[in-house]
C-alpha cells in the first residue's frame, strides 16, 4: 500500500493511505479530514478509520437563508467541513466507529456537491450559531445531489444560553435550495431542532430513519427533541415512509407549499401533536397521509389547516390514530389544534379522509368529534398495519407495536 504524503504546511507533514483503488483515501485524524476538504474535489472516496475526528470550525457567509421570509437574507455561520465537488464518499466502519466532533453551526456542509455520499458515520458536538437564522444541522445539503445512509446523528446541542436565546437549535439533516437527497436508515437521534428539515426548492425520500428527540425538550428548554421530528416547508417536497419518529415536541409536518406523501410512519410519545397539514395562511400544502399510526400525544393526533382547495391537496386514508389529546395544558385550541384526534380547522372538499381508525382518544370539550370505536373492533381492524410494521426489526422499538402488535398477545 503506497503511502502519499500530503503538505498541510512548512511545520507539519501528513501521510494519508490509497487503499485498493487509487482514488480510495483512508484517514485517521481530523487534520487530514480537514486538509483534504480545503479544496474542491472531485472522483474520491474517503475513508474514516474508527476513531474521533475533532473538527477546528471556520467562520464564513451563508449567501442565502433558508427559512427566512426574504431568502436573499445573508446570514453568518460556522463549518465544521466545507465538502463541494462531484462523486465524493465519505465512509466510516460500518458499526459507525468513526465520529465526526463538528463542533460548528453547519456540522458538514455539502454545497455544490453533484453525486455525493456520506455513509456510516457517527455525527455529533455541533455549536448552535449566535445568527438564530443560520439554518444549523449536523448535515447541512445546498444546490447538492446527496445520499445519506446508515449514520448516527446525534447529541448536536449546542450551548445552552445560546439555543434558549434563539429558540432554534441544531437540526440533524438540513436540506435547502436545490438539492435532492436521499436518507436513509439512519439514527437521527437526541439533537436540539428538528430531526429532518426540508426548506425552499429542497426534495428528499426519506425512508427507515429512527428520529428520536430523547429528551422531548419542548419549548425553550434546552434538549433533544425540540421543534418537529421531520418538517417540510416553503415548497418542499418528500416521500416520508416507514420511519420511527418519537419522543418529540412535534411530529411530521407539511407546511405552507409543501407537498408530502407520508406512508406507513410510526409517529409517538410527543409533546404535542402527530401530524400537521398547514398552509399558515398564506399556502397550498398537499399531503398524502396514508397507513401510518400516531400514537399517544398530548395535543392532538392529525390536525389538517388548508382553506384552499385547489385540485389535489391530498388525502388522509387508513391511518391509526390512538390516545392522542391526553395533556390538558393544550385544551385551549390557540395553542396547536382542536384538542382532538382529528382536527379538521379548515378541510377542503376534495380532500378525502375516509378508512382511518380511531381509539382511546381524549377531547378537550363534548361538542368535538368522536371517532372511537370499541377495544375488540380496534384489534381487529390494526391486525393488517401490525403484521406490516412487525417485518421491519428497526422499528421493535416502538411503544404502539409493543402495546397492541406483539405477537406474543393472544389478543
Amino acid at each position: 500500500m503506497n503511502r502519499i504524503p500530503l503538505i498541510v504546511s512548512s511545520s507539519l507533514l501528513l501521510f494519508v493511505n490509497w487503499a485498493v483503488a487509487s482514488d480510495t483515501l483512508v484517514v485517521s485524524t481530523a487534520e487530514e479530514l480537514q486538509f483534504l476538504f480545503a479544496k474542491s474535489n472531485d472522483d474520491v472516496v474517503v475513508q474514516l478509520r474508527p476513531g474521533d475526528y475533532h473538527i477546528t470550525p471556520s467562520g464564513m457567509i451563508d449567501s442565502s437563508c433558508g427559512n427566512c421570509e426574504n431568502p436573499d437574507t445573508i446570514v453568518s455561520i460556522t463549518t465544521g467541513l466545507y465538502i463541494t465537488g462531484r462523486k465524493i464518499q465519505i465512509m466510516g466502519p460500518v458499526d459507525r466507529s468513526a465520529e465526526i466532533i463538528t463542533c460548528a453551526g453547519y456540522g458538514l456542509f455539502l454545497n455544490y456537491c453533484d453525486d455525493c455520499i456520506i455513509r456510516n458515520l457517527s455525527i455529533t458536538g455541533g455549536e448552535r450559531d449566535p445568527d438564530g437564522n443560520a439554518t444549523d444541522a449536523a448535515i447541512v445539503v445546498k444546490n447538492s445531489n446527496v445520499v445519506i445512509d446508515n449514520n448516527v446523528i446525534h447529541d448536536n446541542i449546542g450551548d445552552s444560553a445560546v439555543v434558549v436565546k434563539n429558540v432554534v437549535g441544531i437540526m440533524g439533516i438540513c436540506g435547502r435550495e436545490n438539492s435532492h437527497i436521499s436518507i436513509y436508515n439512519n439514527q437521527i437521534l437526541r439533537n436540539s431542532w428538528d430531526g429532518i428539515a426540508l426548506y425552499r426548492d429542497a426534495e428528499a425520500d426519506i425512508k427507515f430513519n429512527i428520529v428520536d428527540g430523547v429528551d422531548k425538550a419542548g419549548g425553550k428548554r434546552a434538549g433533544g427533541g425540540r421543534g418537529v421530528a421531520i418538517g417540510i416547508t416553503w415548497n418542499a417536497k418528500a416521500d416520508i415512509e416507514y420511519n420511527l419518529v418519537r419522543r418529540y415536541w412535534k411530529g411530521i409536518g407539511i407546511f405552507v407549499d409543501a407537498n408530502g406523501r407520508l406512508r406507513y410512519n410510526i409517529i409517538e410519545d410527543l409533546l404535542t401533536w402527530g401530524i400537521a397539514l398547514w398552509d399558515a395562511g398564506k399556502g397550498e400544502p398537499v399531503g398524502y397521509i396514508e397507513n401510518n399510526i400516531v400514537y399517544n400525544t398530548g395535543a392532538c393526533g392529525v390536525s389538517i389547516t388548508r382553506s384552499a382547495p385547489g385540485d389535489s391537496p391530498g388525502k388522509l386514508t387508513n391511518n391509526v390514530i390512538a390516545h392522542t389529546g391526553q395533556d390538558e395544558r393544550y385544551d385551549d385550541p390557540e395553542y396547536y389544534c382542536y384538542q382532538c384526534a382529528l382536527a379538521e380547522h379548515a378541510v377542503p372538499a376534495n380532500f378525502n379522509i375516509s378508512d382511518n381508525v380511531f381509539y382511546d382518544n381524549r377531547r378537550a370539550t363534548d361538542n368535538l368529534p368522536d371517532y372511537d370505536m370499541s377495544d375488540v373492533d380496534f384489534r381487529e381492524a390494526i391486525a393488517p398495519i401490525c403484521e406490516e410494521f412487525l417485518q421491519y426489526e428497526f422499528l421493535s422499538e416502538s411503544d404502539f407495536l409493543r402495546d397492541f402488535c406483539s405477537q406474543e398477545d393472544p389478543q
